[in-house]
C-alpha cells in the first residue's frame, strides 16, 4: 500500500515539506497530549500502523473560526486512515488496543524547549475520551500537567 503521495497531497492542500518521521509505540490506557509547538509549529500526517487509537487535535489559532473546537477520529491499522494536523493544533491520542503503533510525518523539527502540554480533560474543551472501562488511565507527569485553555499560550 501507497502511505504517502506528495501529489496527492498536493491536490488536497498540503503542500508544507516533512522534515522528520516519528514513531511511538504504546499500550491500553495510555493517553498522550495533548502537545504542542508554540515556537516551530508542527503539521503532522498521523496514521496507526498496529492497533487502534482515538486521535485527537484541537485549535489553538486565536484568530481561527474554530478555536478552542476539538474533533476526535478513530485510526487503525485495519482503517488505514491517516490524519492531517495543521500548524497550529495540539494533538493528542489515547490507545484503545493493546498495543498501538502510531507514526506520523512532521512538517518541522521536534523542539523541546517549545513544547507545550494542553490539559487532555480541561472541562472547557469536554472532549468526550472513549476511556476503556476498567482500564486504568496513563499519563506521563508532563501530560498529567498540562495547561487548561484559560491559561495555555496560543497561536495569533
Amino acid at each position: 500500500m501507497e502511505t504517502f503521495r506528495a501529489d496527492e497531497l498536493a491536490e488536497a492542500g498540503i503542500t508544507c515539506p516533512f522534515v522528520q518521521d516519528n514513531h511511538s509505540g504504546s499500550c491500553r490506557g495510555i493517553l498522550r497530549g495533548l502537545h504542542y509547538q508554540l515556537h516551530q509549529p508542527q503539521g503532522k500526517l498521523v496514521r496507526t500502523i498496529v492497533g487502534e487509537i482515538f486521535d485527537v487535535v484541537v485549535d489553538l489559532r486565536k484568530r481561527s473560526p474554530a478555536f478552542g473546537k476539538w474533533e476526535g477520529f478513530v485510526l487503525s491499522a485495519q482503517n488505514k486512515h491517516m490524519l492531517w494536523v495543521p500548524p497550529g493544533m495540539a494533538h493528542g491520542f489515547y490507545v484503545l488496543s493493546e498495543w498501538a503503533e502510531v507514526v506520523y510525518k512532521a512538517t518541522d523539527y521536534y523542539a523541546p524547549e517549545w513544547e507545550r502540554t494542553l490539559l487532555w480533560n480541561d472541562a472547557e474543551l469536554a472532549i468526550q475520551w472513549p476511556i476503556v472501562n476498567g482500564v486504568e488511565l496513563l499519563l506521563s507527569p508532563k501530560d498529567a500537567a498540562g495547561k487548561p485553555l484559560s491559561l495555555a499560550e496560543l497561536y495569533d
